[in-house]
């Protein structure tokens, strides 16, 4: 075992100001052993699989950016002290410097990125400490904004982007995703981590199967495994099974992922999973050449989009019980279902007339 894999509960600080982070270490008084050597790096994997990517890539920016403040002021970043990180999120809240003020939502965002980070080395950041959340609260209250959404992909709107896309190989690909994507309410993360079969790929976030009466995705979410049926559509122009079965038949598709980067004539499908940032242009596009929202500007409608927008666009839309919406979208609880429904059901119950007014 190297000397490096032997280290306490409180990770040193290397003389470039970067914290060595390793969790998993043995007791210095154990001697190592291959078998031990081997369960560690099986312990580490584990720890890895527990956050998506990019979770880990989010956390270790907020580390970094923390780790640098706290040189920029000569304190050091370890052991977590609750007086200094109150004012970080001062500092974030209101820069002295020519850093823009960031929003609550990023501040909160960033202390949790902290408290993973600490955790991982054995020393917990007690969030709820006076020096902590009493500055946090100050802040909510004066910067606090109403959550902006984003707009949701309507009916119409979804029938108009699809009808932009060719029909080569790019844009069965991609027709097949924003119709998947549309029908089942999924996250980006979801649509591109699709296998054809269980256990294809080691990075998969689930598996399709085509049935008679449409598709069923299994789907490794957040909250545990769960299943999303995606029935067949009332025409195939329309349909998101039939889109898939299109995409799959003509790139030749039979195993690993289910959307994958094509080659640069396009005629070719590689084997090269798509990132999640391609859902995310691609709605941002098909938005733009569809002409949805021509009412404003180019740099404002490309802003109202996202991936969350074809969700949101789902949860809107359906006109079923909203129990089915919840039960699709995998969420915990019908309120979080209604944050997704955008203009749905408004002022359907009238309380100020069934009040008597």
């Amino acid at each position: 075992m190297s000397p490096s894999t032997k280290t306490s509960a409180a990770t040193p600080q290397t003389p470039a100001g970067r914290i060595e982070q390793d969790p998993f270490t043995l007791p210095a008084d154990l001697a190592g052993s291959g078998a031990l050597d081997h369960l560690i790096e099986t312990a580490r994997g584990y720890a890895r699989a527990a956050a998506s990517d990019n979770t880990l890539k989010a956390y270790a920016k907020d580390w970094a950016h923390f780790t640098r403040w706290c040189r920029m002021k000569g304190a050091a970043p370890l052991p977590p002290s609750s007086e200094m990180i109150g004012l970080y999120i001062a500092d974030l809240a209101a820069p002295t410097g020519k850093a823009p003020a960031l929003l609550v939502s990023t501040i909160e965002r960033r202390l949790s990125g902290l408290a993973w980070n600490f955790a991982q080395r054995g020393l917990p950041l007690d969030r709820q400490n006076r020096h902590i959340a009493t500055i946090l609260a100050g802040i909510k209250r004066r910067h606090a904004r109403p959550p902006v959404q984003k707009e949701a992909i309507l009916r119409d709107d979804i029938l108009a982007m699809v009808a932009t896309l060719p029909f080569d190989l790019r844009g069965l690909r991609d027709r097949a995703i924003l119709l998947l994507g549309y029908a089942g309410g999924l996250r980006r993360s979801e649509i591109v981590s699709l296998d054809v079969h269980k256990d294809d790929t080691l990075d998969s976030g689930g598996w399709i199967e085509i049935l008679e009466g449409g598709a069923l995705l299994t789907l490794n979410a957040k909250t545990g495994w769960r299943e999303v049926e995606i029935g067949r559509g009332s025409s195939e122009q329309t349909c998101p099974v039939h889109a898939l079965e299109q995409w799959l038949h003509f790139s030749k598709i039979d195993f690993g992922p289910v959307f994958v980067r094509s080659s640069r004539d396009g005629k070719r499908a590689l084997e090269a999973r798509l990132n999640d940032k391609h859902v995310a242009r691609l709605i941002k596009s098909c938005v733009l050449d569809a002409g949805i929202r021509g009412d404003l500007p180019e740099k404002d409608r490309v802003a109202l989009f996202s991936g969350h927008s074809l969700r949101a666009g789902l949860a809107s839309s359906a006109e079923v019980d909203e129990r089915y919406v919840q039960k699709q979208l995998g969420h915990a609880s019908a309120e979080m279902t209604r944050r997704y429904q955008r203009r749905r059901d408004r002022f359907r119950v009238n309380l100020t007339k069934a009040a008597g007014l």
